[in-house]
C-alpha cells in the first residue's frame, strides 16, 4: 500500500507523517523506518522507529531511491512500514516525471507487504492524475 500526504509547505504534512509513524511503532509487529532529508525530526519519533537521514547515502534520483529502499527491505525481513518526509527533496525530480517510480513502488509494496507513506509538497491542483489514488 502506498499513501501520499500531499499539500503546500506549512500545511502540517510533517506533523501528520510523524504522528502516523509513531502510531505504527506502537501497533507494528515488525519494523518501522522513517526516512528524511535531514536530522531535524529524529527526536520526535518513538525510539523503536529506525530513523535514516537520506543525505548520508548519496540518493540522487528515483532509481537510487528505489535501490536504497530495496536494500533496506533486503536487510530487514520484518519491515512493515516506511515513512518518507521530504520525498521530492530526496529524489530530486519533478513529481510529474515519477510515474515509472510509483509503478515500481506499488509492485514492491505489494510483493513485500510493506506500507509506504510519503510526504510530497506541491500546490493543491498539482497532484498528477497517476498519484491521485494514493492521496490521503
Amino acid at each position: 500500500m502506498i499513501q501520499i500526504i500531499f499539500g503546500e509547505k506549512g500545511t502540517g504534512k510533517t506533523k501528520k507523517i510523524l504522528e502516523l509513524a509513531n502510531v505504527a511503532a506502537k501497533e507494528a509487529k515488525g519494523s518501522v523506518v522513517f526516512i528524511d532529508d535531514d536530522d531535524r525530526y529524529m527526536f520526535d519519533l518513538n525510539l523503536s522507529v529506525r530513523f535514516i537521514n537520506a543525505k548520508e547515502y548519496g540518493i540522487n534520483g528515483p532509481k537510487t531511491f528505489f535501490g536504497f529502499l530495496c536494500g533496506i527491505a533486503a536487510s530487514d525481513h520484518d519491515l512493515e512500514d516506511v515513512y518518507v518526509d521530504g520525498f521530492l527533496d530526496i529524489v530530486r525530480h519533478d513529481l510529474a516525471t515519477l510515474e515509472q517510480l510509483f509503478a515500481e513502488l506499488e509492485r514492491f509494496s505489494d510483493a513485500h507487504g510493506i506500507s509506504l507513506t510519503l510526504c510530497v509538497s506541491g500546490a493543491p491542483n498539482a497532484l498528477p492524475a497517476f498519484l491521485q489514488k494514493y492521496a490521503l
